[in-house]
């Protein structure tokens, strides 16, 4: 990467009343499930699942949870073609795009469900720019779509987005974008590839999707049926470039899709292995006091409760780093 700007740091702006009792706050929309068509091969009901449990759970007075509102044109298009978005919010894609990106077939719901879910990112973005701490969005983490055009479930980039939403709306300089999702961030390396003040990283599995790889800053690969231990070394890895590159906020793409119960990861992770990357992740975080947005990603298990345990552990981890960053 070229030299980023040595401008001073934005970390204080004015702060909200959200952070009362430091408890996490969540994104999340019951249209994240409902507007993907029942007849999807993507496993939609994980959404309602997973809200469930928060509410209902351990610990659940450690959260709460708020609902977006649609993301706005002018802020998809600072990471996206506008003759792609406004393609897709008029319904003129052509029947190759959609199968490209998948969640097919697909409804009149999937635009205002793709608004609400990068609200829900952008919101997380504000939240922490705002208050410090952690906030994360009960869906997303969609980097496998590209400027002009969206593939293997994603729509619109919303790393990307909430990373150069970042640069222009706070006047940051340094951004870690930190993918631990079992398939590379392809669409957020290519959207982010000439971007200085971004650091992108994935830890990934190389033999999985996509198979035709983009070049991310720092590319950290896995073989098939790697465990714990390689996953953990690569993400120690990782944490020691993005300690390098003193990043003033993390966006963290916090996948499960690793675990060995998982239909398509190809890695061999346990449960209890993706709970210490998490950790990892968030000891980081509290460490050197950096605003992070968390992501959910990949989870595709058979049977799905085992996805739905894997991100109640990332959420339940968050709210309890969140609790000692601003403690």
């Amino acid at each position: 990467m070229a030299p980023y700007p040595d401008k001073s740091k934005n970390n204080n702006p004015p702060k909200d009343d959200d952070k009362s009792n430091h408890r996490l706050p969540i994104w999340y929309h019951p249209i994240y499930t409902d507007g993907i068509h029942p007849d999807a091969r993507f496993p939609r009901d994980r959404y309602t699942k997973l809200v469930n449990k928060i509410k209902t759970g351990e610990c659940s007075d450690q959260f709460f949870i708020k609902q977006p509102i649609e993301a706005t044109r002018n802020e998809l298009i600072v990471a996206h073609n506008p003759y792609y978005v406004d393609n897709f919010l008029n319904q003129n894609l052509s029947e190759k795009e959609i199968k490209r990106i998948g969640l097919t077939p697909w409804t009149p719901q999937i635009i205002p469900r793709t608004l609400l879910l990068m609200g829900g990112a952008i919101a997380a973005l504000d939240h922490v720019m705002k208050n410090g701490g952690f906030a994360g969005n009960l869906a997303g983490g969609t980097h496998h779509a590209h400027h002009d055009f969206g593939s293997g479930y994603c729509i619109f980039n919303d790393l990307a987005v909430c990373s150069l939403l970042a640069l222009s709306r706070y006047k940051l300089t340094k951004i870690a974008v930190i993918d631990l999702d079992v398939h590379q961030g392809d669409g957020t390396a290519t959207i982010l590839q000439d971007v200085d003040q971004v650091l992108t990283i994935s830890v990934h599995c190389k033999q999985n999707f996509p198979f035709r790889k983009s070049e991310s800053d720092y590319d950290l690969e896995l073989h098939a049926n790697a465990g714990d231990e390689e996953m953990l070394e690569s993400v120690a890895q990782a944490l020691d470039i993005t300690k390098q590159f003193e990043p003033e906020l993390i966006l963290f793409q916090a996948g499960v899709d690793g675990l060995a119960t998982d239909a398509l990861g190809k890695l061999n992770i346990s449960r209890e292995g993706m709970s210490r990357r998490n950790e990892m992740v968030f000891d980081f975080v509290v460490e050197h006091s950096i605003p992070t947005v968390v992501f959910m990603g990949g989870g595709y298990s058979e049977p799905i409760e085992f996805t739905i345990e894997a991100f109640h552990d990332l959420f339940l981890s968050a709210a309890q780093a969140n609790q000692q960053i601003l403690s």
